[in-house]
């Protein structure tokens, strides 16, 4: 018999108003799961303190992320709270080819752009708050950010709930184990479908031809 069939990676994407807690999920997720591997950003936004220039995201000038966008070296790209982010695209599409697996820690803008150009191998989960208030708080206990920061991002968080409809999954991240044995079971089953595995219709045949 040959060996069964090799999968095409699929592409994870999670996304969710600031503070709700996207990116803590993503985090523990890559910490448990030798198979997936994050995205890193380009992003034109200033360095935070706790955030590690190609770990968290490529910081780059704004006159270098266009220059990227120009070259159509960008998966995708958005404009948020009045910075730029996109994703580059030469090491997404080398993963998804070697079978590999990439999540995405990004805005409904993104998921949209990469929806319309690898929909088949698109996974999307967007995680709401458990409520407006405790929202608020995260943002305020996260003390990364001054209040008109916070403000503009609360602000913001209106137009973004009006997308949850446009993904394959919700999460609402009221208890943050829950929440990733969730998207754990959901990355999982979309491991298994069959659409994902190279050559599955000639291993079932020969499996057939050898009853």
């Amino acid at each position: 018999m040959s060996a069964p069939p090799n999968r095409r990676g699929l592409l994870l994407v999670l996304s969710s108003p600031s503070g709700a807690g996207k990116s803590t999920i993503a985090r523990l997720l890559l910490d448990k799961d030798d198979c997936l591997e994050l995205s890193v950003s380009v992003t034109t936004r200033a360095r935070r303190p706790s955030e590690v220039d190609g770990i968290h995201y490529h910081f780059v000038t704004a006159g270098e992320f266009d220059l990227m966008r120009e070259r159509g070296e960008l998966l995708e790209y958005a404009e948020v709270h009045g910075n730029k982010y996109g994703t580059p695209r030469d090491p997404v599409e080398s993963a998804l080819k070697a079978g590999r697996d990439v999540l995405f820690d990004i805005d409904w803008q993104g998921a949209q752009q990469i929806r319309d150009i690898l929909g088949e191998d698109l996974v999307s989960v967007f995680v709401l708050p458990p409520s407006g208030p405790e929202l608020h708080n995260r943002l305020v206990r996260r003390a990364e950010d001054d209040e008109a920061t916070i403000r503009r991002r609360l602000d913001n968080a209106r137009a973004e709930l009006a997308h949850y409809g446009e993904y394959d999954y919700v999460v609402v991240n009221d208890d943050l184990q829950a929440s990733l044995k969730g998207v754990t079971a959901i990355l999982a089953a979309e491991r298994l479908k069959a659409r994902r595995r190279v050559g599955l219709d000639a291993f079932v045949s020969e499996i057939a031809e050898t009853l």
